[in-house]
């Protein structure tokens, strides 16, 4: 099949009226994929639009913006330029951040419910593979990237995946293209570059099909790595469904400590979180049989777990909530917290207008129940099963001095509401959730 016809199926495949946005840095993959997709477009019209991001990390990158523009002047398709700055200091070398940095652009720029395009190549899957096993990985760090996969309510699809680069070249010279090449392509002190110049083109001396055969094994382990998460699904439904917060004595059920792992990291990904590595997770699952009353926390960067009264908890490390912060409200309007709005109501049962003080936790509360009197409140969460690193999000809500009203802000609900108070929210006493849980990251 031609470069072509496979990216005309590609665009034919994708819903009428969506929008299709290409990646474009500049270099010969991306900007082939936007030439053909270009094409594809006059026979199976859809939105189309291209996004570059400009990290600045080098002077070349004004010459890469300055390509893309005049590439997509001569295309007709519309530009957007993502300025990013790459955080060096996060740990995850120059590499990792600078991709960070570019996810992070594009799921500002490409809304849910749009697809985007990016043009790694076969090429490209091999060196993933190569590095995911001298990193040691797992199934799921071999299988590297997806040909196609939902991340964040948007479609990300890699057309060319299955394609050699000397294919793409060849297109590119029929159809007299021109690119820009990043100079820091050339630096091997990057362990990208390294494999590409040096060794896979060594492996291919003498195995001719190197790219080729390790393209395959990615696949494979893509398929183990989706069998693998069936099995972990399964093992969730059995322990309650829910990825943050499992049973104790379910995980113990479980046939080893490699099946307990797996489950681990599936509930880390079920919700966005990142998964812990080797150690952490050992450390973990050894504190699994504390006993009943102890408060076990194990952290890893980004991402924390917390065994309590029989369950294991996975989270985000909660937020500290500003010492001096406090609201106005009127119970109707969303309420506006550290966490982003909140969108419950709260009002008199005779529905009087109301002005209300929203006001942090502090400790010593009381509130007047329904056919309950007065409660402490500190009791009153632990009846509720309130975890305790989770009453320290909690909001009060008064009129005057008067507490009549407790908020858990990040799961917009309301754990209890006093008497002759009602509200058209969530309903009060539910089981709260840990706090936290941000969009699930781009891992492939």
């Amino acid at each position: 099949m031609s470069l072509q016809r496979l990216i005309d199926d590609a665009l034919a495949q994708t819903p009428p009226g969506r929008c299709v946005w290409v990646a474009l840095s500049g270099g010969l993959d991306s900007s082939l994929l936007l030439t053909l997709a270009a094409t594809a477009g006059r026979r199976h019209p859809r939105p189309l639009r291209a996004l570059h991001v400009h990290h600045g990390l080098q002077p070349a990158a004004d010459g890469f913006e300055r390509h893309c523009r005049r590439l997509c002047s001569r295309l007709g398709v519309p530009l957007f330029v993502e300025g990013v700055a790459v955080d060096r200091s996060a740990g995850q070398g120059l590499e990792g951040a600078a991709r960070a940095a570019r996810f992070a652009a594009f799921a500002g720029r490409v809304a849910p419910g749009e697809t985007l395009w990016l043009a790694q190549h076969r090429d490209d899957q091999a060196e993933t593979f190569l590095l995911a096993a001298l990193r040691g990985s797992g199934v799921r760090g071999l299988a590297g990237m997806t040909m196609g996969r939902d991340w964040r309510g948007r479609r990300l699809e890699r057309p060319f995946l299955a394609m050699a680069r000397p294919t793409l070249e060849a297109e590119a010279g029929r159809r007299g293209l021109a690119w820009v090449e990043d100079p820091s392509n050339d630096d091997e002190t990057l362990d990208r570059n390294f494999l590409r110049h040096a060794v896979l083109p060594l492996l291919a001396s003498r195995w001719p099909h190197a790219g080729e055969a390790l393209s395959r094994s990615a696949v494979l382990a893509g398929e183990a790595d989706t069998l693998l998460g069936e099995l972990a699904g399964l093992d969730l439904e059995r322990l309650g469904g829910d990825p943050a917060r499992l049973k104790l004595d379910g995980l113990a059920w479980l046939s080893s400590d490699a099946r307990r792992r797996l489950l681990v990291r599936h509930c880390c990904a079920r919700l966005g979180l990142p998964t812990p590595p080797a150690r952490r997770l050992a450390t973990l699952l050894a504190q699994l049989g504390a006993r009943q009353d102890a408060e076990v926390r194990v952290a890893w960067p980004g991402a924390e777990a917390r065994v309590w009264r029989g369950q294991l908890y996975l989270l985000a490390p909660p937020e500290p909530l500003p010492v001096d912060w406090q609201a106005g409200w009127d119970g109707r309007s969303p309420l506006v917290t550290p966490w982003g709005e909140v969108r419950v109501s709260l009002g008199r049962g005779d529905g009087a207008p109301v002005r209300l003080q929203v006001v942090p936790r502090r400790g010593g509360e009381r509130l007047r129940l329904p056919g309950r009197g007065r409660r402490d409140l500190k009791r009153l969460l632990q009846e509720l099963d309130v975890p305790p690193w989770a009453r320290g999000r909690l909001l009060v809500v008064r009129l005057g001095e008067t507490a009549v009203a407790v908020l858990d802000p990040v799961d917009e609900a309301w754990l209890a509401l006093g008497e002759g108070w009602v509200s058209r929210g969530a309903a009060p006493g539910g089981s709260p959730r840990p706090a936290g849980r941000p969009p699930p990251a781009p891992d492939r």
